[in-house]
Parts: structure tokens; C-alpha cells; sequence
């Protein structure tokens, strides 16, 4: 598998994307949590998603549950969570696990394209993001901690 093309998601609901439909738009991936300490990231990332939609970029949400228990909620929880309280218009796929034997397909080709710290190829932690060229390759891996509004010079280097 050598791009993104090669890999569905799943939306709330149980409808797939064929992210086929992605190659041509820069995207960041990222695993997302409503109850982490990162999650005000919500707002960075719909400000970037805003800020360069119309330009061919869109964020993809991946909520995870794995890291401390901080995405409980349902699926239709998750979005409502997000839309009322960070305005979240980018779409948000169906819980995932990002590490570990039931991984998300994606995530583990992202985590090999991109090792984190030392090679690493784990998730450490919730809001780690992924972004992607036009051409649906892995271009950079970024720490959760790494604010949204810090990538938006790269994000403008692949538009």
C-alpha cells in the first residue's frame, strides 16, 4: 500500500469513504479525543480547515478511545460534542483504535511512513496528526502537542 488511496474510512453510521477520493487535496489526519487535554486543538484545526478548504485542504477526525479512556462517546456523541462546542464543520470518521492488533489499516501505514521520536512507530498519545500530499503520500508526522496553527506553513508549501 503506497498511499492513501489504497484505504477506506468509515463514517458515523457505517458508510465508507474510498479515500481514492482524497488524491488531489492536502489532508491532516488526526486521532482526536473530546476529553483530552489537547482537545481544544478542535479549534486550530477547523480554523486551518477554514482557512485553506477552498484551496484543496480538508481535515480528516479519527476519534480513538485508547489513550486514557478520553473519547467514551458514540459516534453521533463525538460529532455533537464537537459541532456545539468548537464549531467543527471537517468530518469526523467512526471511532478507531490506532495502535495495537484492531489498528486502523491507515493509521498503521501513516505510523510506517512516518515514525514518530526514535523511529517510533506507536501513537503515543491523542491529536497526533499526519499530513498528506496531493498525491497521497505521508509528508510529516507531528506530536500531539505541536499546535495546529504551526503546520499552516506547511500545510501552504503543499497547496
Amino acid at each position: 500500500m503506497s498511499t492513501i488511496a489504497d484505504f477506506t474510512a468509515e463514517l458515523p453510521g457505517g458508510n465508507k469513504i474510498d479515500l481514492s477520493e482524497k488524491l488531489g487535496k492536502v489532508l491532516l489526519v488526526v486521532n482526536t479525543a473530546s476529553k483530552c487535554g489537547f482537545t481544544p486543538q478542535y479549534d486550530g484545526l477547523e480554523a486551518l480547515f477554514r482557512k485553506y478548504s477552498d484551496q484543496g485542504f480538508e481535515v480528516l477526525g479519527f476519534p480513538c478511545n485508547q489513550f486514557g479512556g478520553q473519547e467514551p462517546g458514540t459516534a453521533d456523541e463525538i460529532d455533537q460534542f464537537c459541532k456545539v462546542n468548537f464549531g467543527v464543520t471537517f468530518p469526523l470518521m467512526q471511532k478507531i483504535d490506532v495502535n495495537g492488533a484492531k489498528a486502523s489499516p491507515l493509521f498503521d501505514w501513516m505510523k510506517a511512513e512516518a515514525p514518530g521520536l526514535m523511529g517510533s512507530k506507536a501513537i503515543k498519545w491523542n491529536f497526533t496528526k499526519f499530513l498528506i500530499d496531493r498525491h497521497g503520500k505521508v509528508v510529516r508526522r507531528y506530536a500531539p502537542a505541536d499546535r495546529p496553527e504551526t503546520i499552516a506553513k506547511d500545510i501552504e508549501k503543499l497547496l
